[in-house]
């Protein structure tokens, strides 16, 4: 059982590294690849009763890497884009 877990974990540990490389490969390769995302930001204060106040900060466009992970200091397009929304806490 115990040699069936560390050839797992191997494995998935081989598969993660292969694809990051693969991944920092085709970005580097293709000339790094960037776009922008307009990402609005909030600042969220906390109200009496436990309740919390947004306030608008306003929208900037940030930019992105276009690759599965997040590569020349840049965060991936896919993640940003579903994160349009970012909030600040006090």
């Amino acid at each position: 059982m115990r040699r069936w877990a560390r050839v797992t974990a191997l494995t998935l540990l081989g598969a993660a590294v292969a694809l990051y490389a693969g991944d920092w490969l085709v970005f580097n390769v293709r000339g790094s690849r960037t776009s922008t995302v307009t990402v609005s930001h909030f600042l969220s204060a906390p109200l009496k009763n436990d309740k919390q106040e947004l306030d608008y900060l306003g929208s900037e466009d940030v930019p992105c890497s276009i690759s599965l992970f997040p590569q020349g200091g840049h965060a991936p397009c896919w993640y940003l884009r579903g994160h349009k929304n970012q909030v600040k806490s006090i």
